[in-house]
């Protein structure tokens, strides 16, 4: 039986044809939009609601139809229309495909992808191929990928299908335009050459890739098989090691690392060729980076032979110790505007920027405070726990301050959540969260990138249980691509004298630390003994910390309501920020001094609004600096 007359032609020949006229083959922008189904458009607020679909939509396809005409009639009929895909695809995925049924199944799912006519369709082709599809099916479902509307399903049929093509659909649909767009037409033509030139040319700013682009780049490029094809290329092997830190950044999502497959073979080959690499800051950079992972990151929980993952840490270690390296960092060296720096030297420039200079010199501090940790951490640990506080590279990290927690020697936030780092020391030590008594304390050890209100956070209780300390009632949320809960997680047990030590070690572990930061912690002990130093201004103290973009400025927010000081506060709170920049000075000089100023000057007049309400600042006086 036809499809009903008044059905657009196929989508994946209106796809073809849109690739076909595309110059590049390619969407011009994040994907081909295609013209509506005229039912759907006529259906106007006829369209089931989400719930009444995710009822109706299994009965429709269990069983299976017996050809694409009779399943574009039951939608038809039903009101599935394209809005419902995700009922589509959950409803698939709950399907019985025994042995006997998956041959029919699969003929079923060609028939829709090559003929279907409307998204909710050619969705249930897609979803059935990602659980019956063959390699012959991996270029009609590419096409089908570049639709905007059909990128989802398409993607996952592909990441079990083709990686590759997997990873390419989804650079299509998320980069769009920009300075990844050349990178990305390479990868789509799969030519080596081009892929291998704009690989080493495309801008890799942790701003501009973050950890799943970057595994989508990696695998687009079948980064592994490259490296092998080209053993001496030294550019496009710091290329691949950015690439490596980019995926293990927590700041974004640590399963990504886990997600990608070449992850242990292209450990080992930029660690085997680093001596390949001219020694700079950047390349060292990115090796201490990568030897943090390996020692207490999420690529610990990689599958590595038996004591390969030692190896390679010793490898490095060996590398980074060398004269040629270590020098780098030497404080007297001349990183200066006006160039002689070995950094200028290697970049070929006779002078410098400032601001260039001050990054260098940040990066520099933060390489010779880091660069032992990753080869003592593991040597030094005594018991079950291990807590080791990482600060990422200030130039090229996401997320520059972490609390590893590590059980046995394996990572555990991103063992059991993939979405986001764990806490900062602020959070988890500072503030006593780890500590343990008998009243049990609930502590949330990490939280999605996007916030826990979007994905959710990992929480845990923590208590003292005689000569124990337990860790107990885990909470997470589902993990990717589950449709279920997320697998219950045991109680762990400490040694109540050892786990006490660990934390007051970590406590007291300071050498990670740099200036700046030292000085913010003194200013939030300070404030937090002495809160009368803000309260006679009808101020109270908000967050104290290093600014994220600016790590050699402390950045001092308090809340500010007037009447505060005599107890009767009127109206709403306005929220100032006071920039500290660092002079050099030792930390506890830089906060004497800061907390004298508070305890002299108003501090609204010389710090900015930095939150509340444009009619509350204008009420009170005060500027608001958000205008655009």
């Amino acid at each position: 039986m036809s499809a009903p007359d008044d059905l657009p032609p196929a989508l994946y020949e209106q796809a073809l044809g849109l690739r076909r006229q595309s110059p590049e083959g390619l969407p011009p922008g994040r994907g081909f939009d295609l013209p509506g189904s005229p039912a759907e458009a006529r259906a106007g607020e006829a369209t089931l609601s989400h719930k009444e679909a995710a009822a109706v939509v299994p009965g429709a396809l269990d069983p299976l139809p017996a050809d694409a005409a009779a399943l574009h009639r039951r939608f038809a009929e039903l009101g599935v229309r394209a809005c419902h895909r995700r009922a589509v695809l959950h409803a698939v995925a709950a399907l019985p495909l025994p042995a006997e049924q998956r041959p029919a199944a699969r003929s079923l799912a060609r028939q829709l992808t090559r003929t279907g006519t409307t998204v909710p369709a050619v969705t249930v082709g897609l979803a059935l191929l990602a659980r019956v599809g063959e390699p012959e099916d991996v270029p009609h479902v590419f096409v089908l990928g570049l639709v905007r509307s059909l990128a989802g399903p398409a993607l996952q049929a592909l990441d079990v299908l083709d990686r590759r093509a997997g990873a390419v659909v989804t650079l299509v649909s998320s980069v769009g335009r920009g300075e990844l767009r050349p990178l990305v037409r390479a990868l789509a033509t799969a030519d080596e050459a081009a892929v291998r030139r704009e690989l080493t040319a495309f801008p890799a700013g942790p701003h501009l890739l973050g950890a799943g682009t970057a595994r989508r780049i990696a695998e687009a490029a079948r980064l592994h098989d490259l490296l092998a094809a080209h053993p001496a290329d030294p550019e496009l092997l710091a290329r691949a090691g950015l690439l490596l830190v980019r995926i293990a950044c927590a700041g974004d999502a640590p399963g990504e690392l886990l997600a990608y497959r070449d992850a242990p073979g292209v450990y080992e080959t930029v660690v085997g060729r680093a001596g390949l690499l001219a020694p700079t800051l950047g390349h060292h950079a990115m090796l201490l980076s990568l030897a943090l992972s390996l020692s207490s990151g999420t690529a610990v929980l990689l599958d590595w032979p038996p004591g390969r993952r030692e190896t390679l840490l010793a490898a490095l270690d060996s590398l980074l110790a060398r004269p040629a390296w270590t020098s780098l960092t030497d404080p007297v060296s001349v990183f200066d505007p006006a160039g002689g720096s070995p950094e200028a030297a290697t970049a070929g420039v006779a002078e410098v920027d400032p601001d260039t200079a001050a990054a260098w010199r940040r990066r520099a501090g933060w390489i010779r405070r880091t660069g032992r940790r990753p080869f003592t951490g593991a040597a030094t640990a005594g018991g079950r726990l291990r807590i080791e506080i990482v600060a990422g590279d200030p130039e090229g990290e996401r997320a520059p301050l972490e609390t590893r927690i590590l059980v046995d020697g394996r990572p555990l936030v991103p063992a059991l959540f993939p979405f986001g780092p764990a806490h900062s020391p602020e959070i988890l030590l500072d503030e006593g969260m780890l500590r343990a008594d008998t009243e049990p304390r609930r502590v949330r050890l990490a939280e999605a990138w996007c916030t826990e209100g979007c994905c959710g956070a990992l929480h845990v209780t923590v208590r003292r249980d005689g000569d124990e300390v337990v860790w107990e009632d885990w909470r997470r949320p589902a993990l990717p691509g589950s449709r279920g809960p997320a697998p219950a997680v045991p109680a762990l047990r400490f040694d109540a004298a050892a786990y006490d030590a660990e934390i007051t070690r970590a406590l007291t572990d300071g050498d990670w630390s740099w200036r700046a930061r030292r000085t913010a912690c003194l200013l939030k002990a300070g404030l937090t003994a002495r809160p009368e130093l803000l309260a006679r201004w009808d101020a109270r103290r908000g967050w104290i910390g290093t600014g994220f973009d600016d790590p050699d400025t402390v950045k001092v927010n308090f809340w500010y309501r007037p009447g505060l000081a005599a107890g009767h506060p009127e109206g709403d709170a306005l929220v100032f920020q006071w920039a500290v920049p660092d002079d050099g000075a030792p930390p506890e000089e830089q906060a004497a001094a800061a907390l004298r100023r508070l305890a002299e000057e108003d501090p609204k007049h010389y710090s900015r609004v930095n939150g509340g309400t444009r009619e509350r600042a204008e009420e009170l006086g005060f500027a608001w600096p958000f205008d655009t």
